[in-house]
């Protein structure tokens, strides 16, 4: 039984030089800018056409009212003559319709656009007589020439209506005119022609929309210049990022003003600057590791190629090289706890009372040496600190002026507090610290350029370690000189107020 090998997909098959399918083609992405503009073009073409049809409607609505109440004007008037008018001739009412008509029609004026006209009904003829003013209507074809709609006028049952001819609509209004209880044969017709108040409306319409085209131009214009204000701190946030790579982390994005897009420039910034820390300490880890490692590394490789095979000799190269071995171990947990020391979580405040805590300090100090261990004060109140940091940080210092002064010396240990600034401290009585090495003492394997006394066991992050546990809790370490000769190393912490 043979198999066949799935064919790959399309991505992997095309040949050089043919067409890419759709799949291999980016997707084109429309920017923020455009976008905004878009929708905001969009929902102002919306409103304004939404502003245009509705007024066009209303401008129809009015129309329509004026017309229904000129309508029912004009045949209120004609029903009431028809009931109380006299004949001026006798000063009787009228019995002749074509009478009661003309002497109405003589007396009325009507609008440009309105009719008047009495038809009277001719017995054997379809098209009922007409009597109406002579006045120039402005329409093409008006209500007296058109025979056939006043046929169907005259003959429609309804009291009004519209009617809707190719040459222009007609709204009219009938009052039928009976005699002796028999058939209307004549009436009283009153006919207005919209179409010029129509086209004053769709006029306005069209204004309104040549107006909305010109404010949407005005819209575009003036919205692609603010959206690009406003989007410019994205776009430099976007090719700031596109533009940083592990080796340059220093751009940054100028800030400017307080609204929303400076706090992104700023929080943008703000992350740039844990990243190059964060950076800045992963190097330094690396070439902290191999510089100071390099040098154990050399004498155990060393003695291990010069190990004979004399038992004595053996023993003391083992001896040495475990010895190297202990103090490289050191060395990188020391580095491992100042690169932890950039991370957000290198220390947990709690609840502490300092009294407690500057006692076990100094509980845990005198097994350090043979020296005068005095604890010299000691702060009564409750602070919000990491113990296990702090203490780390106090027995280093102990450990600092161990090294430093002689069996017998005095070394202090003590608490105090300044309103809202704690301090723990450690004063001995040691050579002092010169001048010139105050700063560089606390630098990574820096020891200064004047030793204090008898060179150490440790790889000088004793005091790296101090500052950066000052700092985890947003204080500092400060050297001043202790009176009567030595040094002090005082741990200050601001205690936030309650």
């Amino acid at each position: 039984m043979t198999t066949t090998a799935a064919a790959p997909p399309p991505e992997t098959t095309r040949t050089p030089g043919t067409t890419p399918t759709t799949a291999d083609r980016p997707r084109r992405r429309i920017s923020a800018r455009v976008r905004i503009l878009l929708w905001l073009l969009l929902v102002m073409a919306v409103a304004l056409g939404s502003v245009a049809a509705t007024t066009r409607t209303i401008l129809l609505r009015d129309v329509d009212h004026r017309v229904n109440g000129l309508l029912a004007q004009e045949t209120g008037e004609f029903a009431n003559f028809e009931e109380r008018g006299l004949d001026p001739e006798n000063g009787r009412p009228f019995t002749d319709p074509h009478r009661l008509l003309y002497v109405f029609l003589e007396r009325q004026y009507a609008d440009p656009d309105e009719e008047l006209i009495g038809m009277v009904g001719r017995p054997g003829r379809q098209d009922p007589a007409q009597i109406h003013q002579p006045r120039r209507v402005p329409v093409a074809l008006p209500l007296h020439r058109d025979a056939e709609s006043r046929r169907r006028i005259f003959a429609s049952p309804d009291s009004s209506g519209t009617l809707r001819r190719p040459s222009g609509e007609i709204r009219w209004a009938k009052v039928p005119i009976a005699r002796h209880g028999g058939e209307p044969d004549a009436a009283f017709v009153v006919a207005f022609h919209p179409g010029r108040e129509q086209a004053g409306a769709d006029a306005v319409f069209r204004i309104l929309l040549a107006i909305s085209g010109v404010a949407l131009l005005l819209t575009t214009g003036i919205g692609w210049v603010v959206a690009g204000r406003i989007l410019h701190p994205v776009r430099l946030v976007r090719s700031t990022a596109e533009q940083l790579t592990e080796q340059d982390l220093t751009r940054r994005i100028p800030v400017r003003g307080h609204d929303d897009i400076a706090a992104l420039a700023e929080t943008f910034n703000a992350m740039l600057d844990r990243l190059e820390r964060a950076f800045a300490a992963q190097r330094r880890f690396v070439d902290d590791a191999g510089h100071e490692l390099r040098t154990p590394i050399t004498i155990v490789r060393g003695h291990l190629e010069l190990m004979g095979d004399d038992p004595a000799e053996r023993e003391e190269t083992v001896r040495l090289v475990t010895d190297e071995l202990d103090r490289m171990s050191r060395i990188v947990e020391d580095l491992l706890l100042l690169a932890k020391a950039e991370r957000p979580d290198f220390v947990t405040p709690e609840p502490v009372q300092l009294a407690e805590l500057t006692a076990d300090v100094y509980v845990k100090a005198r097994t350090l040496g043979a020296r005068d261990w005095q604890l010299a004060e000691v702060a009564d109140r409750e602070v919000p600190l990491d113990p296990q940091r702090i203490t780390q940080a106090m027995v280093q210092l102990a450990q600092n002026a161990v090294q430093h002064t002689a069996p017998g010396q005095t070394i202090r240990i003590g608490s105090r507090t300044d309103g809202h600034r704690v301090e723990l401290y450690v004063a001995d009585s040691g050579p002092g610290v010169q001048p010139q090495d105050r700063e560089l003492i606390f630098e990574r394997f820096r020891r200064g350029t004047a030793r204090r006394g008898a060179r150490g066991s440790g790889a000088g992050l004793g005091l790296s370690i101090v500052r950066a546990i000052a700092e985890g809790h947003g204080g500092r370490v400060d050297l001043t000189a202790t009176e009567g000769g030595g040094a002090t190393f005082v741990l200050t912490l601001e205690e936030a107020p309650a």
